[in-house]
């Protein structure tokens, strides 16, 4: 019987619970699921619910005021939220996958998986995350099941053939293109195969560039669950002086409320 409850886990004959759930971490019936939806308390993967916003979210290829959206602005638009986020979770630890969902379904939405290193990473970044916004809303973080994204991902859709189309309920994860690929998993694998250690709250960055001194690291001081103003990396201080980094003005706008939101939240 324990053999038969064992390989039925997570399939369509398990009545017990739900596969999407384990799969994919997302199930359309939600709280009112006829199966059971096991929440992890710890996991490698963080799912961010609803986190991506197209610009054409009413109507696909159109924006809000009903005229077409050329596809390469709405690219750039999500390449630039990409490396956002993908820049700021990797404070936290080695990010070994960042998938975003160009689902249209509800429970899949702009959902993004972030897949670190080891699951105290995670932890840290989860933790960090926790009463956090991005453009004025909300982040909703919380661990994931997925650990294997071969199952949760659409096959379908990787052939360019899924009749589900956005409605499917695997995920059909939108790609980057390569050269901002390279990089961020290419430049981050470097740096962290040349670096000793790491801690879990902040990036070797700056220490490689001040030959090992780690005082302008981002220092989390777990007491009181806020970060030191006077050791954050530059990039990160609030003192009216220069971007963060080079990027469009609506990308650095977005860019300084994000560090006023978590200013507020901490």
């Amino acid at each position: 019987m324990a053999r038969h409850l064992a390989s039925s886990y997570g399939s369509e004959v398990d009545r017990v619970n739900c596969p999407f759930f384990i799969k994919v971490g997302a199930c359309r019936h939600g709280d009112g699921c006829a199966r059971f939806h096991n929440h992890p308390t710890s996991s490698p993967t963080l799912l961010l619910s609803n986190m991506y916003q197209r610009l054409d979210m009413i109507n696909p290829g159109v924006d809000v005021h009903g005229q077409p959206i050329d596809a390469r602005k709405m690219q750039e638009h999500f390449e630039e939220f990409y490396e956002d986020i993908f820049e700021e979770l990797s404070k936290f630890g080695q990010i070994e996958r960042l998938n975003v969902c160009d689902n249209l379904n509800d429970h899949m939405v702009g959902n993004v998986y972030v897949q670190f290193k080891d699951e105290d990473q995670a932890a840290a970044a989860l933790y960090a995350l926790q009463g956090r916004f991005y453009s004025g809303r909300p982040i909703i973080v919380s661990f994931s099941t997925v650990t294997n994204f071969r199952d949760a991902t659409c096959r379908q859709f990787e052939e360019n053939n899924c009749e589900k189309k956005g409605n499917c309920n695997f995920m059909h994860v939108k790609e980057i293109g390569r050269d901002l690929r390279r990089k961020l998993f290419g430049s981050h694998r470097r740096h962290r195969s040349r670096s000793r250690s790491l801690s879990p709250y902040g990036r070797g960055r700056h220490s490689e560039r001040r030959g090992g001194d780690n005082s302008d690291r981002g220092n989390y001081n777990g007491g009181n669950g806020r970060y030191d103003e006077k050791r954050r990396p530059r990039s990160l201080r609030h003192n009216g002086s220069s971007p963060v980094r080079e990027g469009s003005e609506e990308r650095r706008a977005r860019i300084e409320q994000w560090n006023r939101e978590k200013d507020e939240a901490s």
